[in-house]
């Protein structure tokens, strides 16, 4: 099963008592799962079974739902009071030399033209027959949604697969790295050790071999290099998972972080910690990928 995205659109129309009834679902990223509902006058009472419906198609992220109801308008109505009180304020501006209000200016006016909502019929018989109906057009759109979402998803496992693969390189590259052969190690102590010598008589030779051996110790990536390999093992057997992973790779993301830092930080050649630095770029990138993922 491929990643899920949290982003995505879906709709769906259908005849509800012989009007057309439309709903809207826009999905964006989100901690948790959030749900926002905004119907027809009154859907009230179907709210909770759409809400129900959402969360078991939805793992995470912030869902704006919009229903709807076409043929919803009552009848038109023009508030009289405030059009008089506009029309008297126009012709006050009049007097004083400015253009004359034109009509339509003055009914565009808001609060001038009032636009009656007609609800669906209220009572128990049309509820039973209606509500399966309306619930039935909402999880439609809530497969469309995650159609969306789902192929949002492949393209975001493509990215972060890529990700992970360059992340693989580089570590190979570090632990083939010339600088961490041990030879290599231990030639740049010995200079190092020899030059304190030199410098100062007063300083223990067999002491300062002890310290450069606990140095050369704390300097091997060995294990961040095993870390880095089992943490992108785990991201790729995320990919085959069926339940929402997002939070999952995000951890993995964030311990992929921690241990380029450590390879920089242990780094004893220019080269290496060249390496280190395009991981933690890389590193970057696929935490940004992964802040989208269900």
């Amino acid at each position: 099963m491929a990643l899920k995205s949290m982003t995505g659109f879906g709709s769906a129309n259908g005849m509800v008592a012989e009007r057309l009834l439309r709903f809207e679902l826009r999905a964006v990223n989100g901690r948790g799962l959030d749900i926002r509902v905004r119907l027809p006058p009154g859907f009230d009472h179907v709210s909770p079974a759409l809400r129900a419906a959402a969360r078991d198609a939805l793992g995470r992220g912030t869902l704006q739902v919009n229903g709807e109801l076409a043929g919803s308008s009552e009848g038109i109505s023009i508030n009289r009071e405030i059009l008089d009180r506009l029309c008297e304020e126009a012709g006050l501006l009049e007097q004083r030399g400015f253009a004359a209000a034109r009509a339509d200016a003055l009914l565009a006016m808001r609060g001038v033209v009032e636009i009656g909502e007609q609800a669906l019929p209220a009572d128990e018989a049309s509820r039973q027959t209606n509500d399966p109906v309306i619930v039935a057009i909402f999880k439609a759109a809530l497969d469309n949604l995650n159609a969306s979402r789902s192929e949002e998803g492949e393209r975001l496992q493509s990215v972060i697969a890529g990700q992970i693969d360059r992340i693989e390189q580089l570590a190979v590259l570090a632990g083939n790295d010339p600088s961490r052969q041990i030879e290599a190690i231990a030639e740049k102590l010995r200079g190092q050790v020899e030059a304190l010598i030199e410098a100062s008589s007063t300083l223990d030779p067999a002491r300062l071999h002890s310290e450069a051996a606990l140095l050369a110790t704390k300097a091997d990536i060995r294990e961040e290099l095993d870390r880095i390999a089992a943490h992108c093992a785990a991201v790729r057997e995320l990919f085959e998972a069926s339940e929402p992973v997002g939070r999952r790779l995000d951890f993995l993301a964030q311990e992929l972080g921690r241990e380029s830092n450590t390879l920089c930080a242990k780094s004893n050649a220019p080269a290496l910690t060249a390496i280190g630095l395009d991981m933690k770029v890389v590193v970057d990138q696929l935490r940004e990928q992964v802040q989208n993922v269900e």
